[in-house]
This record gives structure tokens, sequence and C-alpha cells, in this order.
């Protein structure tokens, strides 16, 4: 038990166990930003729009959403990108070492978007979406089964 808790704290009074909220911890490669997540993610997947691209420098971005609540600590540039819907996206980087470790939408404090790679876990589950698979590189494979879409979905 971590942070001064007690049994009783970890127990209801007729003995059912409560489970503690699962949290992770997502941070940039210095480790001066993060951003800490509560739950499970609300679904992960990639995108391989151009904008991702160029932003990640890799052939496509991977994301997992989270509901709120969620913490950064530390200090993050912003840049604030609009997306073909219209939509604008409000991405975090840090401003040494430049890792971008997650964004949100404007507007909407419902919910984060963390980059998977700054969890660095290997054990962190696959993708169910892929979306702008029209800008996928062909040499790129993902796991059997998940939704692809040609661009965004509506």
């Amino acid at each position: 038990m971590t942070g001064g808790a007690s049994v009783d704290d970890w127990f209801s009074l007729d003995h059912h166990c409560e489970v503690p909220m699962t949290s992770r911890i997502a941070s940039c490669c210095c480790g001066q930003l993060n951003i800490e997540v509560q739950g499970e993610t609300l679904g992960a997947g990639v995108c391989h729009c151009l904008a991702c691209q160029r932003r990640t420098g890799s052939v496509f971005a991977a994301l997992a959403a989270y509901a709120a609540p969620w913490k950064a600590n530390g200090a993050a540039t912003e840049y604030v990108r609009t997306g073909d819907a219209g939509a604008s996206f409000r991405f975090r980087f840090c401003p040494i070492c430049g890792s971008t470790v997650f964004h949100t939408e404007e507007g909407n404090d419902d919910c984060v978007m963390v980059a998977v790679g700054a969890f660095a876990d290997p054990a962190f589950p696959p993708p169910q979406d892929s979306v702008y698979e029209c800008r996928r590189h062909a040499w790129v494979q993902l796991p059997e089964g998940i939704a692809r879409y040609e661009k965004d979905p509506d």
C-alpha cells in the first residue's frame, strides 16, 4: 500500500474489495514533461495522415485516448493544428527534447490523446483503428481485424 493508505482504505466495511483505479504515466524522452492518466484506455489507433507523419517524424502516429481527469507535469510547448473536418487540436511537446507527449481537441475537455510510445511499454495493447489509410505506406503492416478508414471517420 502506498501513500499512507491503511487496510481500511482498501476494504469497505462489508469486506468487499475496492479496486484502486489504474494510472499510467507517459513522458518525453528527457523526462521533463509527463502526463498521468487514469483508468483504461478508451481506445488506441494509428493515423497515417501527412500531418501526423510530419509531426512525429515517423510513418504514422500511434495514439491512445483517455477520459478526464488527467494531469500534466513540466513545461510544454504547444502547437494548434486544424484537421480536415475543421476541429482544432492542441499538441503538447517538450521544449527541451522535442518529444510529442499528448494532445487535446479544442473545446473538448472530456479526453486526452497520448502518444503510445511515450508510455515506453512494449506490452501496450494494439490499435483498434487505422485512419487515413489512403496515406499509409504500402510496407506498413497492421494487426488483422482492426477497423480501417480511408480518411477520418465521421
